[in-house]
């Protein structure tokens, strides 16, 4: 298992598009992918999970990843966060 925390750094938080986004990212990947707000923990398998944490811009959050390619996932979901989040 790994987990990561990151600093949301879009001004609008994860609405749509970017949740969209983070949806397609985790299909590509065997391993099951989680996003953590506080207290609360969803899969990244469904648009609806990620858009009920309600996140915002400068909310720190957690990406926990289990699996067999989790190395792999957590790379992409790196790049995701520092450089494709904030073009969405």
């Amino acid at each position: 298992m790994i987990s990561k925390e990151y600093k949301n750094t879009a001004a609008e938080g994860i609405h749509a598009r970017p949740a969209t986004a983070l949806v397609k990212l985790s299909k590509k990947f065997t391993s099951s992918i989680s996003m953590k707000k506080g207290e609360r923990t969803v899969r990244l398998n469904s648009l609806l999970n990620i858009l009920s944490l309600a996140t915002k811009g400068d909310d720190t959050i957690t990406i926990i990843i289990e699996g067999e390619d989790e190395v792999s996932a957590m790379v992409a979901i790196d790049i995701f966060f520092h450089e494709e989040l904030k073009h969405l």
